[in-house]
């Protein structure tokens, strides 16, 4: 059966369910991998947004199955409805599925990205088999928050929270010692000398190493934040806060969507450091810098940068509501998942 060309007749779109007589349009599952793989491999996604990719290897999708392609993509669950699937780019096998369970029934279209951000390969597996990949069965809890559309810099906690001023009160003279060591007596610098010491950074920029590669974006601006506040270098290990010893979260942000990770800014929840003169820190008592960044000619360049506490994080910039938690099922697929 050719279903390309069945589906056309059809005059169904994506969004429609295969009921009574169209139901023999569903393609079985072997035979959409093969179609999609005939049609995708080696196409070119270099140097595209992370939502036009997704956009073009959507349109993409639809196109070779025989369906109109839609003005715009609803986000419906599944995303494709009429063939029971959705479609996840993956350049790491690390996948990533958000705000909702495995759904047995369901088809879940894996496109392969190889290093040069061109189609390599793409797995068509079903919801049943996927699920015995997933080893936790758990959501991992994300929040988000935006950033101000305008505004230039600003330093918008003025103090510190009470905690780290009692601390900053008995600091007399300040240690140097490493930017990822938990803090200690005399290494926290205020949040206005922090500020101080930051800002001279808006306006810098750095060589951009890609739009999909925000890690390496980041470890960049770490590096030179550490280096603004007086440290030799900077060792990036993934730890929380990014900058441990000053207590300073650093994010850049060249999106208005900020990710702010498993932890509410404002949460009085302890965190796993020593005391400081008897003092139990907690997560509202990390500073946040955020910089505004623009990517453009190869180099991302600082427009601005705000310095906040965690305590009064969300008296500055709006969460996202509705879903105030973003949720994620994270599987790592095997190494020869798509040899398969």
């Amino acid at each position: 059966m050719n279903y390309q060309e069945q589906i056309k007749i059809s005059g169904l779109t994506i969004y429609d369910e295969l009921v009574g007589k169209n139901s023999s349009l569903l393609i079985p599952t072997k035979e959409l991998e093969k179609l999609l793989n005939k049609s995708l491999q080696g196409l070119n996604l270099s140097g595209l947004a992370l939502r036009t990719r997704a956009k073009v290897i959507k349109t993409k999708v639809v196109e070779t199955l025989g369906y109109p392609v839609p003005s715009s993509f609803r986000k419906t669950q599944p995303r494709f409805p009429s063939q029971m699937c959705d479609v996840y780019v993956q350049k790491s096998n690390n996948l990533q599925i958000w705000n909702e369970e495995i759904a047995p029934e369901r088809r879940y279209v894996l496109v392969k990205l190889s290093e040069a951000d061109e189609v390599e390969k793409i797995r068509v597996i079903e919801g049943v088999e996927l699920a015995t990949l997933d080893t936790t069965g758990t959501l991992t809890h994300k929040y988000q928050a935006q950033m101000p559309s305008s505004g230039g810099s600003a330093l918008l906690s003025m103090g510190d929270t009470k905690p780290v001023e009692k601390i900053l009160e008995n600091n007399s003279e300040r240690v140097i010692t490493t930017p990822d060591n938990f803090p200690t007596d005399n290494s926290l610098l205020s949040i206005k000398e922090i500020f101080d010491r930051l800002y001279p950074l808006v306006g810098a920029s750095f060589q951009d190493s890609g739009i999909t590669r925000e890690r390496s974006r980041g470890d960049l601006l770490h590096s030179m934040v550490s280096k603004a506040l007086g440290y030799d270098d900077h060792h990036d290990n993934g730890q929380f806060p990014d900058v441990r010893n000053q207590l300073l979260e650093v994010k850049l942000q060249t999106s208005p969507t900020i990710d702010l990770g498993l932890v509410k800014p404002d949460s009085k929840e302890i965190l796993n450091f020593p005391k400081l003169h008897k003092i139990a820190l907690m997560h509202r008592d990390v500073r946040y810098a955020l910089f505004g960044a623009e990517s453009s000619k190869s180099y991302v360049t600082l427009n601005r940068l705000f310095l906040v506490t965690g305590e009064n994080f969300f008296k500055h910039f709006r969460q996202f509501q509705g879903k105030v938690q973003n949720k994620k099922i994270q599987i790592p697929l095997p190494r020869d998942f798509f040899d398969r």
